[in-house]
């Protein structure tokens, strides 16, 4: 018993360690949104170049009404969890090889994870 509260304290110390390296901040994610926005809108129905991006996280791929998705898009089946956002926010083109999706990507991991708050927020 003693052993294993030992270990939770060891645990619970660790990710205190960590979590300030991988927090998420909803409002600098608006500010890196911006170059997201000349392609994709954020309130519901309103598509562009992209599709809205409203309610995004927790959506499956490929399926927002009234925009046409590319055929790799649709294959790909994913459903947008935080951490497939995070890989295809990373490279696109390399998470569904054919998507319409020009943008090369966002290769700093704090600002795709403060993206990705900011994605949540959109409903």
């Amino acid at each position: 018993m003693k052993t294993m509260m030992m270990t939770m304290a060891a645990v619970a110390a660790i990710a205190a360690a960590i979590a300030p390296a991988v927090a998420q901040d909803a409002k600098a994610g608006e500010k890196v949104f911006l170059a997201c926005k000349t392609c994709h809108a954020v309130l519901p129905g309103q598509n562009r170049i992209g599709p809205s991006l409203a309610g995004v996280v927790g959506r499956k791929s490929g399926l927002y009404p009234k925009y046409t998705y590319s055929a790799a898009m649709k294959a790909k089946n994913v459903v947008w969890t935080e951490a497939n956002l995070d890989t295809y926010l990373t490279k696109p083109q390399a998470y569904v090889k054919g998507t319409k999706m020009a943008y090369g990507g966002i290769a700093d991991a704090k600002k795709r994870k403060d993206v990705i708050a900011y994605l949540k927020t959109l409903k």
